[in-house]
């Protein structure tokens, strides 16, 4: 259950701090699933600079999460729901009959004592966190953690809320709506789990100061009209106005396509995040 918390506003930090009480476990359980791991802190494998204001922030721990659900026909147990540092979106802690543990994102409504399982065929009771192929999850259900190649593991509807929906099925795909809207085809094999990301209310907290971004390893971000027009092309007060914005080195900021003309994906489209069907030569 998630609930969001205004605090009383005993410093002017707090004022605007609203946070999202999520139930979640007071200690890791799966101490044997988390290791170190270095951030890249906006660098490449060169050392240089290829994202921007990232750096800093709190020491986090990484998570190993199941993506693929890869353990068929064993039941497993909920033993507990935990934060994750490193996404939106909640864990759930899972204990196999065999006594293995696993991490996976923890679906809306799952809660601590409920039963799992990873099958390769249809049933008659689709349970929220089961995990099937596409072609035996029928059409209508809410699904998420879906794989875009068979056997790759999970790569969409994976943050705090996020949920696809199957419109139907041909000739060995399934057509998925998108959050954004887009359609899609995935290929039938690939494996999905039952349900909608948990967390929702992730997205409607409000972080209240500076420093809880610097926590989070969000650098300051200054506006480019706020420069000099030396140090960026919008900067300056006499050169400022009027025109697109860009980025320090002239990219255009603002309605600008970067994805690729020739991505390899697009072949799989069937209507755009912007309501167009796409053409089929």
């Amino acid at each position: 259950m998630m609930v969001l918390v205004k605090s009383v506003p005993v410093t002017s930090s707090c004022r605007f701090l609203v946070r999202n009480k999520a139930e979640v476990s007071k200690k890791p359980a799966g101490r044997s699933l988390v290791s170190g791991r270095h951030f890249s802190k906006g660098r490449n494998c060169y050392g240089r600079i290829t994202l921007r204001h990232r750096g800093g922030g709190h020491k986090r721990l990484w998570r190993a999460v199941d993506f693929k659900r890869s353990k068929l026909a064993v039941p497993a147990g909920v033993e507990a729901i935990e934060y994750d540092p490193n996404r939106s979106a909640l864990l759930a802690l899972l204990k196999y009959a065999d006594g293995e543990k696993a991490y996976i994102l923890a679906p809306e409504g799952l809660r601590i004592g409920d039963s799992v399982v990873s099958l390769d065929k249809a049933v008659s009771n689709y349970r929220i966190g089961m995990s099937f192929p596409l072609s035996c999850i029928p059409s209508g259900l809410k699904i998420h953690a879906v794989e875009m190649v068979p056997g790759k593991g999970a790569s969409l509807a994976r943050s705090a809320g996020a949920s696809l929906e199957i419109i139907g099925f041909d000739k060995g795909y399934a057509s998925l709506k998108m959050p954004s809207g887009e359609i899609r085809l995935v290929d039938e094999r690939c494996r999905a789990t039952i349900g909608r990301v948990g967390n929702s209310d992730h997205q409607n907290a409000v972080m209240g100061k500076a420093g809880r971004a610097r926590w989070k390893g969000c650098r300051p971000h200054v506006r480019g009209c706020a420069m000099n027009p030396i140090d960026h092309p919008m900067g300056g007060g006499e050169t400022g106005g009027g025109n697109h914005p860009v980025s320090p080195w002239g990219q255009l900021a603002k309605g600008y396509i970067t994805r690729k003309r020739t991505n390899a994906s697009d072949r799989f489209i069937l209507v755009r995040r912007n309501g167009k069907k796409v053409k089929r030569g």
